[in-house]
């Protein structure tokens, strides 16, 4: 770990103390782990705190571990990742909370933190269906309204469940089941009789 880094980290363990996070350095740079529970807190802290004073979050969005790597995952399924930049200080960080409940995930919202995270907030809801408790216009920003799911959960079908077209008949858009039949696509290789030889 560089001499900056070490700055950074040990700044992060004297300001966090007593509370629910882990350090991981991987690759140059520092993931500091949440629970949860003092999600809200620690933001703050990485806000006000003096020796930190991470004024700026660049970054929020969701993820899906459920197919993670190349065995099953043992931890929780959602996750919400932050990355901070700290502009007096020149650091930047990343945080990681995981939403404890696989079924609803919920986390607070630090929309009153760091106000630049409301589309990120509403971006991770629509996608992956995580809801942030305390965010004051909570709703869908890129499908539509009447979109059923989170099509960037990792069991969201690729063709989806609904399609909409248009009905002359009707003059309005409208709903209906899929119409498009699921099919494996195998690649397949074209190529002429001689292709590569050397030709006089």
């Amino acid at each position: 770990m560089s001499p900056r880094l070490q700055r950074l980290h040990d700044a992060l363990q004297g300001a966090l103390q007593g509370k629910d996070t882990k350090l991981v350095e991987r690759l140059g740079e520092l993931t500091l782990e949440v629970g949860a529970a003092d999600y809200r807190e620690v933001a703050l802290a990485l806000r006000d705190h003096p020796e930190l004073r991470f004024e700026q979050l660049i970054d929020l969005c969701g993820v899906d571990y459920s197919t993670y790597g190349a065995r099953p995952w043992e931890r929780e399924r959602f996750a919400a990742v932050l990355h901070l930049l700290s502009v007096s200080r020149n650091w930047r960080l990343r945080v990681r909370v995981f939403c404890p409940d696989d079924d609803f995930p919920k986390l607070d919202s630090v929309i009153d933190v760091w106000p630049s995270v409301n589309w990120y907030e509403r971006e991770a809801f629509d996608l992956l269906g995580i809801v942030f408790e305390g965010h004051p216009d909570l709703r869908r920003i890129l499908t539509d309204y009447g979109f059923i799911g989170h099509p960037f959960r990792k069991d969201f079908p690729v063709s989806g469940y609904v399609e909409m077209r248009y009905d002359p008949e009707q003059k309005r858009v409208v709903y209906q089941p899929v119409t498009i039949e699921p099919r494996e696509i195998t690649p397949r290789v074209v190529r002429e009789e001689h292709y590569g030889e050397e030709t006089r």
